[in-house]
């Protein structure tokens, strides 16, 4: 347990309500790597219709990002934002993603809702930083961790928490555990 969470964390308004929202419309959420998304609940959105995809091992974009001269995630979130407008998403590594989502945002596009929480040093801090604050100009909803404490488990948690709250399996006995 890291209780610096409970400081760091940074949610726009409503933030949560959308993004349950979001679950119970059976949203398709976008990660920025296989771990993320190897580490969300299928059940859960088995349960609401959703699905969770990952783009870093497409080789489209692949071939894109070296065209552009730029990184894998970059091009996934381009690849996201023509394909899934709609979607939430999930990053927990690449900074470079959160800075293709916010001039995505700033472009147009209008996620369900932006999870934001890459770790490490290199551009974290700022990447966050200009990410919560386009979401918060442009109204999209974010859940960011600020600072730079975050990766993958983290990106996939806060999705299985707003899936383990629309699909109702908070309770031990609506997961089937008796």
């Amino acid at each position: 347990a890291d209780f610096d969470y409970a400081q760091n964390l940074h949610f726009t308004p409503a933030a949560v309500a959308a993004g349950i929202a979001a679950m119970h419309e059976g949203v398709t959420i976008i990660t920025d790597t296989n771990m993320a998304l190897a580490g969300i609940t299928k059940p859960g959105l088995a349960k609401l219709g959703g699905q969770a995809m990952c783009f870093m091992a497409d080789p489209a974009v692949a071939a894109a990002a070296k065209e552009a001269g730029t990184t894998r995630a970059v091009a996934a979130m381009h690849k996201a934002a023509q394909e899934y407008p709609r979607a939430v998403l999930a990053v927990g590594n690449a900074p470079t993603a959160l800075l293709a989502i916010a001039e995505e945002i700033e472009n147009g596009l209008r996620p369900a809702l932006v999870i934001g929480v890459p770790v490490g040093f290199v551009n974290v801090v700022e990447s966050k930083e200009r990410l919560f604050a386009i979401c918060g100009q442009y109204g999209v909803p974010a859940i960011v961790a600020m600072g730079r404490k975050g990766g993958s488990n983290v990106a996939a948690a806060i999705c299985n928490a707003l899936l383990y709250q629309a699909a109702e399996m908070l309770d031990p006995k609506a997961r089937g555990w008796q």
